[in-house]
């Protein structure tokens, strides 16, 4: 048994039916975003099921003792040496991308019926690659840092203190952010040294070493504009004009492979538009949204919320766990936050708002016309929301207002 270890039942409940399946089971997301430790809550469960010690085979190839097998052939062999008598074996890779031409050693042990469990931080490999090798064979299982309801439940798992103040202790997690590891220190500083150093990680192992980076200060600066600007339209055009300005020189085709690259490394997630009206998907027109905005605050001095566009990413990487397909909705010239595809098919339209309160009744009238206005333009039936961190909902014209923190917290839902 592991100790110490939060049991993320988010995922878990996803992964659950297939512990007993010969089916190679792939969990992916950012770096540090806490796979290992699902992995260990897993194994954590078999234990609890009467699963015997000599048939869970546990290989964290970033660790002592396992960092020097770097062939199939090696993997292969500390497989063997692990084996004993057993019928029913469970195998566990941690850091799987580590042994280059893993696939043919995996997919030889689910041929023989082993319950496989692989995670990865480089998602060319655990997508691009693995798809083709492993075609059929394999389910992926995407993994965000901690939501808010898990930051909270994982502070009381250890014994962390947390604030009387509901909205307080929100502010502190969208600044100290959902990486997992941030939870043992006490103070802001250390966390956000930390995150930087998650960030630099990711670019030595996941983009620098698989992806030869052909001008650095571009990608850098790409990457600076793109975590500067989440939740914002973004134009490939305008991008390039700015980057032209400040005296880089690049080309679409360069910044566009940045871009995906940041994408494959899983530190930014892109949401393209769908027009409602011609009932096409606008490839061109889309936002991004940071895996957690604990980057965002570690990669820049100013501390300060901006809270729209912070709730706006945080309800993203809601629906986006929460398994909704998710677009940005375009509606003529007016514009809907998310449509969203629920788990049983239909549809939803969700307008995202710090407050629908402004100083005076004639600026709070300004804000709800502008949020419901894109709603009257929709004409099917499917359901509406106004998410907002109003303590008073505002129910109108058959749309449903959620409180943000009620949402998180799972008290509400969509």
């Amino acid at each position: 048994m592991f100790k110490n270890v939060y049991p993320r039942e988010k995922y878990l409940k996803k992964i659950r039916p297939f512990y007993n399946s010969d089916i190679i089971k792939v969990i992916t997301g950012i770096r540090r975003c806490g796979k290992s430790f699902i992995l260990k809550g897993i194994i954590n469960e078999l234990y609890e099921k009467n699963v015997l010690e000599s048939q869970i085979l546990y290989i964290p190839l970033d660790r002592r003792g396992f960092k020097n097998i770097k062939t199939p052939e090696q993997l292969e062999n500390k497989i063997e040496s692990m084996l004993g008598d057993e019928e029913q074996y469970y195998l566990f890779i941690d850091e799987i991308q580590n042994v280059a031409g893993f696939e043919s050693v995996v997919h030889a042990y689910a041929e023989e019926g082993y319950s496989i469990f692989l995670t990865g931080s480089n998602s060319y490999l655990l997508s691009d690659e693995i798809s083709t090798k492993l075609t059929g064979r394999y389910l992926n299982f995407e993994t965000y840092p901690l939501d808010f309801a898990e930051y909270i439940d994982m502070k009381k798992f250890f014994h962390k203190e947390i604030n009387e103040d509901v909205y307080l202790e929100f502010e502190e997690y969208v600044i100290n952010g959902g990486f997992p590891k941030t939870l043992e220190f006490d103070d802001i500083e250390t966390r956000q040294v930390y995150t930087r150093g998650i960030i630099s990680e990711i670019f030595e192992k996941d983009v620098k070493t698989r992806k030869r980076i052909s001008n650095v200060p571009v990608y850098e600066r790409v990457q600076s504009l793109l975590l500067n600007n989440f939740s914002a339209p973004f134009s490939l055009n305008s991008l390039l004009e700015c980057l032209e300005s400040e005296g880089y020189k690049t080309k679409a085709t360069t910044v566009r492979g940045y871009i995906e690259d940041l994408k494959k490394a899983k530190i930014i997630y892109e949401c393209n538009r769908f027009d409602l009206k011609s009932k096409k998907a606008l490839k061109r027109e889309q936002k991004y949204y940071l895996a957690d905005l604990a980057i965002y605050f570690a990669m820049n001095t100013d501390n300060r919320l901006s809270f729209g566009p912070s709730l706006e990413n945080i309800v993203y990487l809601y629906l986006a766990s929460n398994d909704y397909q998710i677009s940005i909705g375009r509606i003529g010239k007016l514009e809907c936050d998310f449509i969203v595809r629920k788990k049983d098919g239909d549809y939803a339209y969700i307008q995202v708002a710090y407050s629908l309160q402004g100083g005076d009744e004639k600026a709070s009238q300004k804000i709800r016309e502008r949020e419901y206005r894109p709603f009257r333009e929709i004409r099917d039936g499917y359901p509406r929301y106004i998410i907002s961190f109003d303590k008073y909902r505002d129910q109108q014209e058959g749309v449903h207002h959620i409180n943000a923190i009620d949402l998180f917290l799972g008290k509400e839902t969509i």
